[in-house]
């Protein structure tokens, strides 16, 4: 089944303004060389798939399990893409709660600047949109939607709704490219569990009840996960070693420390980059290269800064701003030809990657790694929602995997 959404625990509470201006500034430039290097259509694709969009959330700082990813992650990216939109020929329209009601009318803007067919795109964000909170009863209300166009005429949709009973929200993922029809299987993907009774009126086996709507079909769960993989946010904020792949984690942190690659063309190639940017490169880099099956654990893109809740270790802004540096010199390098410090970026990520299959995880060494990133946490300028981390009084300092 290609119909898509995600469970994530519900949370509240806002994105503090030292980490909401840096989301913008890194979630734009990962977005511009994505475009760059690999088209606006493959944008489209990777933020139409939920696991990719749960790993850009990570990586940008955000709780990597939370519900405020959806909202937090695409208010940034519009409001850093949207002001280059010309150049990237990507547009960002409508929001949360209120914002929604004015899609219609920035997509006629939009069709206005470009030429596109702004009716039909409001068409289509209106038709998601029942769908979803329609077609689709699922027990989740939409409060979000954000419909993302380009000037080739695509489109995605990213929408998410509410439960408030379940504590739980839920994000659905659309692609212009996939869509063959709105009343059967438009989404991307299937994700999360079944969650009590479903009418589901997208399903090609409720073709009938479509055409007579002479009786409801429901779905057994059975069927619906049967070719489903799943990503269903456990409601903790801790992050722990079973959420994720320490082989793939583990091969990030041997390339930072330079165990085995200290004379490589990516390092070498990234002046001034010590090893905790490093691991963020890399981590940044597999976000922006890395093919779907790279995706399966989304928490593991939190180690590149920290979450802004403190798990699973303080936002470290002072490398978080290391990152988007090299990241911005990267791209605007690559566009007047000069590939060296984009290639070596790419490098990273395809080291980290040769690493993994003879790296071996010391036992505890998950444990010991996060306990070093919170102690250290104050040296790179740690912040939280709370507050700024502040340097442990005993000093203990624990070696790494």
């Amino acid at each position: 089944m290609k119909s898509g959404h995600a469970d994530l625990p519900l949370h509240y509470g806002r994105v503090p303004k030292w980490l909401a201006e840096r989301m913008a500034l890194l979630g734009g430039a990962i977005v511009e060389a994505i475009v760059l290097e690999y088209g606006r259509k493959a944008f489209f694709s990777r933020l139409s798939d939920p696991f990719w969009f749960q790993s850009l959330g990570c990586v940008m700082g955000m709780d990597w399990h939370s519900s405020g990813i959806t909202t937090s992650v695409m208010g940034a990216l519009k409001r850093a893409v949207n002001e280059r939109s010309k150049e990237l020929g990507l547009y960002f329209c409508g929001g949360r709660g209120k914002q929604s009601l004015q899609t219609p009318q920035e997509l006629r803007q939009v069709a206005m600047k470009t030429g596109i067919d702004g009716e039909a795109m409001v068409y289509n964000s209106r038709l998601a949109a029942k769908v979803d909170n329609t077609a689709i009863q699922d027990g989740f209300q939409l409060y979000l939607h954000h419909f993302v166009v380009s000037i080739d005429g695509d489109w995605t949709i990213v929408q998410q709704g509410m439960n408030e009973d379940l504590k739980l929200a839920r994000r659905y993922h659309w692609h212009s490219a996939k869509v063959q029809s709105f009343t059967e299987e438009p989404h991307s993907f299937i994700y999360g569990k079944r969650r009590g009774p479903l009418l589901n009126l997208t399903d090609k086996a409720a073709k009938s009840t479509k055409q007579g709507m002479l009786e409801i079909l429901k779905i057994d769960p059975r069927e619906v996960m049967e070719d489903a993989r799943k990503l269903v946010m456990p409601n903790r904020h801790d992050v722990r070693a079973e959420d994720v792949n320490l082989k793939r984690l583990g091969a990030i942190l041997a390339l930072a420390q330079e165990q085995q690659v200290a004379d490589t063309e990516s390092l070498l190639l990234l002046p001034g980059a010590g090893p905790r940017t490093i691991q963020s490169l890399a981590l940044i880099s597999e976000v922006i290269h890395g093919t779907p099956s790279r995706f399966d654990d989304p928490a593991r893109y939190s180690m590149a800064h920290g979450g802004k809740d403190g798990h699973p270790f303080p936002v470290l802004t002072k490398v978080y701003d290391e990152s988007i540096q090299h990241l911005q010199v990267a791209i605007e390098a690559a566009k007047l030809g000069f590939r060296d410090k984009s290639d070596a970026l790419v490098n990273l990520a395809k080291a980290a990657r040769s690493m993994e299959r003879d790296f071996e995880v010391a036992k505890n060494g998950f444990d010991n790694y996060l306990k070093q990133e919170r102690d250290n946490a104050w040296k790179h300028g740690g912040k939280t929602v709370f507050g700024d981390a502040k340097k442990p009084k005993d000093g203990e300092q624990l070696s790494l995997f």
